[in-house]
């Protein structure tokens, strides 16, 4: 019974039709359903642009931030959320690294800890492993070990989870591994606002803070209100974002997910109308728990989606957090929607089956509410 718990989400893709991984619904402009009458002021921006912006403009307001990884700077970044940088900041605060992750993520704490804000990108958080020491017992632990007299303010950040195409090594999501330890701050933007916002939090935190993009997000591009073009936009920590509505079923999502939950709230309402309300986590550490709890008081439905294992996942104490604080509203037992317990592969079909899907999302509300 375990095992099947364990690998049911993969179980019910292999019967699921596929797509190429370039043309999935939930990483098309059109398939994603946003208002497009934006009031007077409101533009598009991709979320490679909301990150370069809000590094600019902590730049620009504070000397002490430099920017620090490979090809950073020269070559504008691996996936080009630099780009820019070393021509309008110089070689002295935009600084291309060798590639030893353990090497210049432990100098950049060393940074941080003389009283400077780096900001450190790894090509890919798969490679962070090469400094899991830095980041968790040198970066993460010293505030706290000093009695909260030596701030260690640094930013870790770069793309986190599934791409396409890069088999096991390259497509972890770290979401619950940096979310397990205490002294980390950890953040998994969704749109461009929240890549702005939550970046910029970060860089002025006086804790560590990881930043887990996705790069299936770079090139997506997502309204930007005029509060959030503005210098001083900062999404606090903390705070989830109810990206729909709804009063039959309550959505908890993340980074790239949160895009294909919406896509299935409207299949779910054009064929059962059925109203789900998505929650878009934002920050996994520290999490939004009375949000969630407020939607589950209102829909007595909860369902976790994430492209992360199913063991000891962030959906899990999602799940675990809604049995604690909201068990007595809960009309059915809440339910998990996550990637597969196996390592990614390589081969394009078996990738495609190993993650969630818009269509086995909406599967998965209907039986839980009935339907």
């Amino acid at each position: 019974m375990v095992s099947s718990r364990v690998f049911r989400p993969a179980s019910r893709l292999l019967s699921a039709s596929r797509t190429p991984a370039s043309l999935r619904p939930a990483f098309r402009n059109a398939s994603i359903p946003l208002n497009r009458a934006y009031a007077s002021g409101v533009k598009e921006m991709t979320v490679r642009d909301a990150l370069n912006e809000a590094m600019a403009e902590e730049m620009e307001k504070n000397e002490k931030v430099f920017i620090l990884g490979e090809e950073v700077a020269q070559y504008n970044g691996a996936y080009k959320v630099t780009k820019g940088l070393l021509d309008r900041f110089g070689e002295k605060r935009v600084i291309d690294s060798p590639i030893t992750e353990s090497g210049f993520a432990g100098l950049t704490v060393g940074a941080a800890l003389a009283g400077l804000h780096p900001i450190v990108e790894f090509m890919t958080m798969n490679f962070a492993m090469q400094a899991i020491d830095q980041i968790i017992n040198s970066a993460a632990k010293t505030h706290y070990m000093s009695g909260g007299i030596q701030p260690c303010n640094i930013t870790f950040r770069g793309p986190n989870g599934f791409a396409a195409g890069v088999a096991a090594q390259h497509s972890q999501d770290y979401s619950a591994w940096y979310g397990s330890i205490p002294g980390l701050k950890v953040v998994a933007p969704y749109s461009a606002e929240d890549a702005k916002g939550l970046l910029k939090a970060a860089i002025r935190d006086p804790n560590p803070v990881m930043v887990l993009e996705n790069e299936l997000l770079y090139g997506l591009s997502f309204p930007m209100s005029e509060e959030a073009q503005k210098d001083d936009f900062v999404i606090p920590f903390g705070k989830a974002k109810i990206e729909r509505p709804g009063k039959d079923l309550t959505i908890v999502t993340l980074s790239r997910c949160v895009g294909q939950c919406l896509v299935a709230a409207e299949q779910l309402k054009s064929k059962y109308g059925v109203e789900a309300e998505v929650i878009n986590l934002r920050s996994v550490k520290p999490l939004d728990v009375e949000a969630i709890v407020k939607s589950v008081k209102k829909t007595g439905h909860m369902m976790a989606v994430e492209s992360g294992f199913p063991s000891f996942g962030v959906s899990s104490e999602l799940l675990a957090l809604t049995a604690e604080y909201a068990f007595d509203y809960l009309e059915a037992p809440p339910v998990r929607v996550t990637g597969a317990e196996v390592p990614t592969p390589y081969a394009a079909k078996l990738e495609e089956m190993s993650f969630p899907t818009e269509q086995l999302i909406a599967d998965y509300a209907a039986k839980l509410l009935r339907v």
